[in-house]
């Protein structure tokens, strides 16, 4: 007989059982001391568990364009919609059409619930415009001015202010390491001191159409709700009025040259420490190709102005989010800094990333949805898991004795996994526990029985054909394991199909059903299997006590018959 090769472990070998506990164990500990760093000690509720803001968005036609609202465009903004707002981190949000031209999105209650409300109201196109000229207006109530920073490199250097949009997101555009082309011929004049005048600029109007903006412009109160709706019908090529907050919470109001690049030229924007300027916050933006070049176009331009007119404002829903500065001719990338908060520029990135809706919408209504129904249901499904996973250890306990502890305790094991792994999940990507990902979770308790089952009835075997205990685990665990590994693997396939191609709750089932099912795997290797080696060596299991589940008679073990030896009579010599 060939002798085994060096450094292999026999098979039917016990192992080191004791390495595979410890590894398991400093892994519970390590997501439970996770779930108290994070101080997410429960799982985050979806909209039906936690309710939440159910939000009704009507779409309305192009100028000039009565087909607009098609099916087409109806998809692009639902996707859309739902990439913004589950950019902020709030997961489980319904985002789906009803009817020809309505979008329901359902927000569920959490941390970032207010900021995905403001976001999804956001609703129309966006456009970079050039500032013609601005003016302070009217500061709103509890805003606290603050300092603007200077269009150069430090707060004060040259002099020269920069005008802002909202409360946090002024900044100014900077180049990184990009190409500079030849410097155009500044364009028009530079209008007064906006803050000294209050009027746009002291030229007489060229023609008919500019004393018609410059008359919207004098008239215009940003401290009213109509404030939007003055641009209703302003095509993209056309001038227009936008109010905006500064920095100290103080309105502006602003006369836009034409839109020089839109919303979908933005191929990505992301916030980023700003670790050069003192460890701010910062935006990055990436354009496409061709918005890239109608960017390079507009800042060589804007570049040679003089304050405001160096400035493009990022206008989203007719009203100005932001208005930096330009130093230097970009391109294809750029960035915007700062007196940001992490908060503001996550904001601003994402309606530059998500904010170019292919259509107009306005809110119809906006209702809190209660989460009594949700709750009640919660109740009686877990009513309903509790008393399922109860018969399943009355069958243990009757059918396998002592062996019933293997199966308590790993099912124990596998629920603090599955808990602690679901409240991380949380902040880390956003999952939400709705009713269907709890049935999906009481389903899991089956499929984990059944692996214990598996392997209990593969020692059961080897006992049966006459081993000891102690071989018996080691060798009924080959077989048992082929068996867990092919039954978790379909469910886990269905699970993945299941999450592949469906929407919205059913997603919640699919999610859980797979992660309980990979969780199912790693405590049978690292807990169950481990565990029955170490009990395998006790005298209550190891000698088949009447209570262990493992007694011999009880199994219908016949003991060995003894065989007798026949004596034969002594042969008489004379009989010989």
């Amino acid at each position: 007989m060939a002798a085994p090769k060096k450094g292999r472990r026999p098979a039917g070998a016990p192992g080191r059982p004791g390495r595979a506990l410890a590894l398991i164990l400093i892994a519970m500990v390590a997501l439970t001391s996770g779930m108290f760093a994070t101080g997410e000690l429960t799982p985050r509720l979806g909209i039906d568990l936690a309710g939440g803001t159910s939000i009704t968005l009507k779409a309305k036609p192009e100028p000039g364009k009565p087909n607009s609202i098609n099916k087409t465009n109806m998809d692009t903004a639902v996707g859309i919609i739902d990439r913004r707002v589950n950019g902020l981190g709030v997961s489980e949000a319904e985002v789906q059409t009803q009817g020809n031209d309505n979008i329901i999105v359902n927000i569920p209650r959490g941390t970032n619930e207010k900021q995905a409300r403001e976001q999804v109201g956001t609703t129309a196109q966006l456009y970079f415009r050039p500032v013609v000229t601005y003016t302070a207006g009217t500061p709103t109530p509890d805003a606290t001015p603050s300092p603007k920073p200077s269009a150069g490199g430090k707060d004060g250097k040259d002099g020269k202010s920069t005008p802002t949009a909202t409360a946090t997101t002024q900044g100014r555009a900077v180049t990184d390491g990009l190409k500079k082309d030849a410097t155009p011929t500044p364009t028009g004049s530079a209008s007064k001191s906006p803050e000294k005048s209050g009027e746009p600029s002291a030229t007489p109007p060229a023609d008919p159409a500019t004393a018609a903006l410059e008359k919207k412009f004098t008239a215009l109160d940003c401290e009213k709700t109509d404030r939007v709706q003055v641009n209703v019908g302003v095509k993209p090529e056309d001038p227009m009025v936008a109010c905006g907050k500064n920095n100290g919470g103080q309105w502006e109001k602003y006369i836009l040259g034409p839109a020089e690049v839109n919303g979908k030229d933005v191929d990505d924007a992301s916030a980023t420490l700003d670790t050069q300027r003192g460890g701010g916050w910062k935006v990055n933006m990436e354009f496409t190709d061709a918005g890239s070049k109608k960017f390079q176009k507009i800042t060589g331009k804007l570049s040679q102005q003089q304050p405001p007119q160096n400035q493009f404002a990022i206008v989203l829903d007719g009203e100005v989010v932001s208005a930096p500065s330009v130093n230097e001719t970009l391109s294809a990338n750029a960035e915007i800094s700062g007196s940001f908060t992490q908060e503001s520029a996550q904001d601003l990135a994402n309606i530059l990333s998500y904010g170019a809706l292919p259509l107009t919408f306005s809110t119809e209504t906006v209702t809190t949805v209660t989460a009594a129904l949700g709750g009640e249901q919660l109740q009686a499904g877990l009513i309903a898991g509790a008393i399922g996973l109860a018969l399943v250890v009355v069958y243990l306990l009757a059918y396998y004795r002592g062996l019933a502890f293997v199966a308590i305790v790993s099912l124990v094991v596998s629920a603090i996994l599955t808990y602690t792994i679901m409240t991380l999940l949380g902040p880390a990507i956003g999952f939400a526990l709705n009713l269907p990902a709890v049935c999906g979770a009481i389903v899991a308790i089956g499929i984990t029985a059944d692996s214990f089952i598996v392997y209990f009835e593969r020692i059961r075997d080897e006992i049966r054909d006459g081993r000891t205990l102690k071989p018996a685990v080691e060798r009924a665990w080959p077989r048992a394991r082929r068996t867990i590994l092919v039954s978790d693997f379909v469910s886990f396939l269905a699970a993945a199909v299941l999450f592949a191609v469906t929407v919205g709750k059913v997603q919640g089932f699919a999610f859980t059903l797979g992660l309980t099912t990979l969780l199912d795997v790693v405590v049978v290797f690292l807990f169950t299997k481990p565990l029955m080696t170490l009990l395998a060596r006790t005298k209550f299991f190891g000698q088949g006590h009447t209570w262990s589940g493992l007694d011999p008679k009880r199994l219908g073990v016949q003991p060995p018959l003894r065989r007798t030896r026949r004596v034969s009579a002594p042969i008489d010599p004379k009989e010989a």
